[in-house]
């Protein structure tokens, strides 16, 4: 069941018009009262014929127009439904050099690291239910997992380091920076847990990393050439008006909830999709509601989920902390796997407000993607726990540090709001977790509209929100050319228990605008800066996640610059 709310937004240069769909159970969502931030106002397809018209969408209050495309086509090749999994290095205009005397050391350390990740993943695969004890389901589990991916990362790093070839040592930064992260998020799980084997395991987890940390800190920034950034904007695969030539198509797996297609559930189709694939494997989900927690293995790579669109397709759960789910494991959509794709689906954690942290989307995987997708949740809404992901047109909703983690991430054309709070609660859209100055991650909204549902904008003035809170020391979080609505703070940004990291963090703002966006008032934190345009093009697609170099095989658009 479903609700639309009508929005007008008028930017700076241009007039846009948006009509956003939201599920009945998460109603009352818009404040439609003004400025509202739209998606671009149009998109192309790639098709072979195709013709357009705009269609007329009237509402009590404002009557406007959205211009719409729909494509005819007779048929539909497989073959180019996606352009081929690709790194195009020829745009990666990047120079970094390691330096001989160091080479020997950071290849010695890295071998080192990888004996230690060896040896604790053995201890975590014997460790037996008596020894250690899961308070929390998927402690132990995490810590597997996470140790998997850690070793792979290292390998991946030695092997690039080796070769010496830039974008490998580019590469080698991230898998390091993820690796730490799995450290971190491995301790958060054991917090909770038990047992005689708990203190041997922590100490293991510890003292593991410590490898991982120096080989980080000795591998050297690349030094980028960067460019004046130009909107780039991607040609788009399929139309949504075109989803069913899909059914036909041997090469699409498709879902049904209804029972009309291969799969009724998508963790059939994610167990049916080929492993370690270097091609794409598209699954079409069709209109309708899935009940289900979806894992995408590390071993099931470059999967592609394309749902009939975030307001008719949607992938729900419950899990949460207070259920007795590690935050980690109380995801809805857990991807894990390099190369994931999202297109035209939604996300949702329904365990409530109450229950604390409940994940709806968990992304730790290298070059993914969402398009035009939504999340819905509330405290810890998405988790963007590592590696480069990008984010664009996409509807992220919840109170309570709701976007967090320590991916290195681009948020484009997104619409972020902040959902009313439990009594005596205040909202907090961002917690980045950098804990390290070598870490290459953090959080970049761009072109974004961060905005309130109706309840909460009405009530603004006695509930408090802000746009983020420093989890870790080091934490890093800029908003880029965005509009910010009213009921944001005058101040901007809030700590977390304590002074901690006020010092350390960057928090950044540049050239957004709206109600909320006035800086004359903001935290006078040393981690707090006004950025110039050298500042925020460091953390543009292009600079920020090297996405001039993956995101043309994904098709989804883009813009490279600032």
């Amino acid at each position: 069941m479903f609700t639309n709310c009508l929005i007008y937004h008028e930017s700076k240069t241009e007039t846009r018009h948006l009509q956003v769909s939201f599920y009945q159970p998460l109603s009352s969502y818009c404040s439609c009262n003004s400025n509202f931030m739209a998606i671009p106002k149009l998109f192309l397809l790639l098709l072979a014929h195709f013709f357009s018209h705009a269609i007329a969408v009237k509402s009590s209050s404002n009557a406007f127009t959205i211009p719409t495309f729909h494509a005819m086509h007779s048929s539909l090749n497989r073959t180019n439904l996606f352009h081929e999994v690709s790194f195009d290095s020829s745009k990666l205009s990047i120079s970094i050099n390691i330096n001989p005397n160091i080479i020997n050391t950071l290849l010695q350390s890295l071998q080192a690291a990888i004996s230690d990740a060896t040896k604790l993943s053995d201890l975590l695969n014997n460790a037996g239910h008596s020894s250690i004890i899961e308070n929390k389901i998927g402690a132990v589990q995490d810590c597997r997992e996470l140790q998997q991916s850690t070793l792979a990362s290292l390998e991946r790093s030695l092997s690039g380091i080796r070769s010496q070839d830039s974008r490998k040592v580019v590469d080698a930064r991230t898998y390091l920076s993820a690796a730490l992260t799995n450290k971190r998020t491995c301790l958060e799980s054991l917090d909770s847990a038990s047992g005689t084997l708990k203190p041997v395991l922590v100490n293991s987890v510890i003292n593991s990393y410590k490898h991982v940390s120096d080989s980080l800190s000795m591998l050297p920034k690349p030094e980028k050439k960067a460019s004046q950034g130009h909107k780039n904007r991607r040609l788009l695969w399929l139309s949504r008006a075109n989803h069913r030539l899909l059914e036909g198509n041997d090469g699409v797996l498709v879902v049904a909830a209804d029972g009309t297609g291969k799969f009724s559930t998508i963790t059939e189709a994610i167990n049916f999709a080929p492993n370690n694939s270097v091609g794409r494997t598209v699954i079409y989900v069709k209109e309708g509601t899935y009940e289900e927690n979806v894992e995408i293995p590390s071993y099931k790579t470059n999967i592609v989920l394309l749902g009939d669109g975030k307001d008719v397709t949607l992938i729900t759960g419950s899990r949460s902390v207070i259920d007795g789910w590690t935050t980690f494991r109380s995801a809805t959509l857990a991807v894990s796997g390099e190369g994931f794709l999202a297109r035209d689906i939604a996300f949702e954690n329904k365990a409530g407000p109450e229950k604390h942290q409940a994940v709806a989307l968990r992304v730790n995987a290298d070059f993914t993607a969402f398009y035009r997708c939504a999340m819905y949740g509330y405290q810890d809404t998405l988790y963007v726990h590592s590696f480069r992901q990008f984010y664009r047109e996409c509807d992220i909703f919840g109170t309570i540090d709701y976007i967090f983690g320590n991916a290195a991430v681009v948020f484009q054309a997104c619409n972020i709001v902040s959902r009313m709070p439990m009594a005596g609660q205040f909202t907090v859209i961002t917690a980045q977790s950098r804990d390290s100055p070598d870490e290459d991650t953090g959080i970049s909204i761009q072109n974004c509209s961060i905005l309130a549902t109706t309840d909460l904008y009405s009530d603004s003035g006695s509930v408090k929100s802000y746009l983020g809170r420093p989890w870790r020391v080091y934490s890093r979080t800029v908003y880029l050319e965005s509009y910010i609505d009213a009921f944001i703070e005058a101040e901007g940004w809030t700590q977390w228990s304590n002074d901690e990291g006020l010092d350390t963090l960057y928090y950044g703002e540049y050239a957004n605008y709206g109600p909320g966006s006035g800086t004359d008032n903001r935290v006078d934190w040393a981690g707090y800066h006004l950025m110039d345009y050298d500042s925020a093009y460091n953390f543009s697609v292009s600079e920020f996640i090297i996405g001039d170099a993956w995101l043309g095989s994904t098709s989804f658009p883009y813009d490279n610059g600032i």
